[in-house]
């Protein structure tokens, strides 16, 4: 059964993290990782009145939807009115902090003048496949649904009137459940209860505990929790969650923005909270590693999907929320993910699970491995900070991994830029008699740009690397004292640093021989084509290989406006870009432009800017990855780049009206 594309809301904890649609439907259900195993093929709830057929709470004709999150919180409540049976359902879903159980509570309110005679269904089906096949029980009035390595059991303190495990889609529209099978090999079941009669004006509420273990699942483990389920005060349950929240909030709100009254800045405190609560829904906090997003392309039919982690995208993520008060997991990212992903070779391939496993790849980017050098001497610089004297305890924990990956960047380079050395006769040989091919020459093969469309030879992959040479160089000047009596690692650092210092200078004139026109004095994307791309900011802001008062960038950026600039305000990743069609601007291009033009003195432009972007969130104040403001539409809710490239954005801007 296809998904839906758009996740409107989530809420989790360290190892939950599940969607929803702005309907009230459970979407997607990962864990225990933020990526990688999904296990909810669909999950709906629905209600029979005065013995109608079903009446699903996430799609009727009479139903009006309002949502929102408890103020300050992972809280999600839904507003479901019935306009046919005037009742009105608040369903409210959380996810309990040090416990991997799911809340979920409705309350039933009836708005008539007659009486409601009201019953409640679950439909659940849980992903199923020849190598984790899932089945179905019913045991002590819940029902539990389990595959090898993960199982989910419902419980509510109700009393269960009725259930179905098998050919569930001959009785579900009536709510005429029946089944004498307490167990069955069928993903979908199905539970009922009886909430009996409901008088005008009176409220009645069913909750249920919905208990997740994984890998090491047993049905006996689920049974005997179900008495401790039964017994949860749900109500205080979520105002533990609910104080949890508010004090991470207010614990990571470091820039707080001060309200003005305006409509705008209300928005933008709204998208600047929900950043701050959803960023550890995308966190591994075993590994460090971000998500990109929650997936929202299963089948592949849009996308080479979402929910993976790329070295280079964790790094400028992390760049942007370093803000917020997640240095912790920064350093982690470094020290346990970026540590144990790294190729002999000494690069890192383009993109893995949050745990650490090689995700499915096409190719891989060089950017990603000098923007790692470069990710760890702007977390030195924040870390230094944060403790008041330098963290050189960092830079030589993380020396021979930075190393490597710059011993393989200088191979690249040398590579492009003719400079490399006569090949070994041996292994010239070797190659010639075998056919053998060394991995150790994967710097040959031509790297994909970022945006991983196009293989060759990118400006901002050269920008990245420059930076990481200039970067390493700075590290080098900051330890080579720790290594005085150390005559051969001083040697072997000051030999590095002569190495990156030619090399820079060779990137530099390489760049300016091959990917400037010289009659428009503007810069390419590549050495293949000319076309405008957001991405050629690289070479001024993050990199530096730039200034961005230099007339050649000030000529790029009056072209990139020519070309890459939308009506609305927001800017297309680059020209001819065919990714779903490629008309709609991207957050990530926009604030970027917007940081472009703050590093310049430019704040008008800078904040219209991050007008756009705040036009583009959602009601519940999630970004997307790209938005078209005027059709309301939105591709890839909640991507965690657009969330951290709006806090680099707003901290630039805001950081000295506190």
């Amino acid at each position: 059964m296809p998904k839906d594309y758009y996740n409107d809301a989530f809420i989790g904890n360290k190892n939950i993290t599940a969607s929803f649609s702005k309907y009230g439907e459970l979407l997607r259900l990962y864990y225990p990782l933020p990526d990688y195993r999904q296990y909810s093929e669909f999950f709906h709830v629905g209600v029979t009145v005065n013995n109608s057929n079903i009446i699903y709470l996430h799609k009727d004709v009479n139903n009006i939807y309002d949502q929102y999150y408890t103020e300050d919180t992972n809280i999600l409540n839904t507003i479901i009115e019935n306009t046919y049976f005037n009742f009105a359902i608040k369903q409210t879903d959380a996810v309990m902090i040090n416990k991997d159980i799911l809340l979920k509570k409705y309350e039933i309110k009836n708005n008539n003048k007659i009486n409601l005679d009201v019953k409640f269904f679950i439909d659940s089906k849980m992903i199923s496949s020849f190598n984790n096949m899932a089945g179905s029980m019913i045991a002590y009035d819940s029902l539990i649904q389990y595959s090898h390595n993960f199982l989910c059991a419902f419980v509510s303190k109700e009393k269960l009137m009725s259930h179905q495990l098998n050919n569930i889609e001959n009785n579900i529209t009536t709510g005429n459940l029946a089944d004498k099978d307490y167990i069955a090999m069928s993903s979908e079941a199905a539970i009922g209860y009886d909430l009996g009669t409901i008088k005008p004006g009176e409220k009645k509420e069913i909750s249920f505990a919905c208990f997740m273990k994984y890998d090491s699942a047993s049905i006996n483990e689920a049974k005997s929790k179900i008495p401790e389920l039964r017994k949860l005060d749900v109500d205080k349950e979520f105002s533990k969650i609910e104080s949890y929240w508010k004090k991470f909030l207010a614990d990571h709100d470091t820039i707080k923005i001060k309200r003005d009254g305006t409509e705008f800045t209300d928005k933008l405190i709204k998208i600047y909270k929900r950043t701050i609560l959803y960023m550890p829904f995308l966190i591994n906090e075993d590994t460090g590693a971000i998500s990109a997003s929650l997936e929202v392309d299963e089948d592949r039919d849009k996308s080479g999907r979402y929910s993976y982690t790329w070295p280079r995208d964790s790094i400028l993520i992390y760049d942007g929320i370093q803000y917020l008060g997640f240095e912790d997991m920064y350093r982690k990212y470094f020290e346990v993910f970026l540590k144990n992903t790294q190729a002999k070779e000494g690069f890192w391939e383009q993109r893995f699970y949050t745990d650490g496993r090689l995700a499915p790849c096409w190719g891989y980017q060089i950017d990603e491995t000098a923007i790692v050098v470069w990710g760890a001497y702007q977390y030195f610089k924040l870390s230094s900070r944060k403790k008041g004297r330098n963290d050189l305890k960092f830079i030589r924990d993380n020396l021979k991994m930075l190393e490597k990956a710059c011993t393989f960047l200088e191979k690249y380079v040398k590579y492009i830029l003719n400079y490399e050395e006569k090949e070994d006769k041996v292994r010239a040989e070797l190659e010639k008699d075998y056919n053998y091919k060394d991995r150790d020459e994967i710097y040959k093969h031509p790297s994909y740009d970022l945006w991983e469309n196009t293989e060759g030879i990118h400006l901002y992959s050269l920008s990245a690397i420059y930076s990481a040479f200039t970067c390493m160089i700075e590290m080098y000047n900051l330890i080579k004292d720790s290594y005085k009596d150390n005559r051969l690692k001083q040697e072997s650092i000051n030999t590095a640093k002569n190495k990156y210092e030619k090399l820079t200078r060779g990137l530099k004139e390489y760049i300016l021989t091959n990917m400037v026109d010289k009659d428009k004095n503007i810069l390419y994307r590549n050495t293949n084509d000319k076309n405008m791309d957001i991405s050629i900011l690289g070479a001024t802001i993050p990199f530096k290989l730039f200034s961005p008062n230099e007339k050649l960038v000030r000529n790029t950026v009056e072209q990139i406006n020519m070309t890459l600039r939308t009506f609305l305000g927001g800017y297309l990743r680059y020209q001819n870009d065919n990714y779903l069609d490629g008309l709609n601007p991207w957050i990530i291009a926009t604030a970027w432009m917007g940081m472009y033009y703050k590093q310049i003195g430019n704040e008008v432009e800078a904040n219209k800017c991050l007008k756009f972007i705040v036009n583009s969130a959602t009601p519940l104040g999630f970004l997307p990855e790209q938005a078209n403001s005027e059709l309301n539409q939105r591709w890839v809710i909640g991507l965690g780049w657009s969330h951290a490239m709006f806090i680099k954005l707003i901290y630039e801007l805001y950081k000295n009206k506190k």
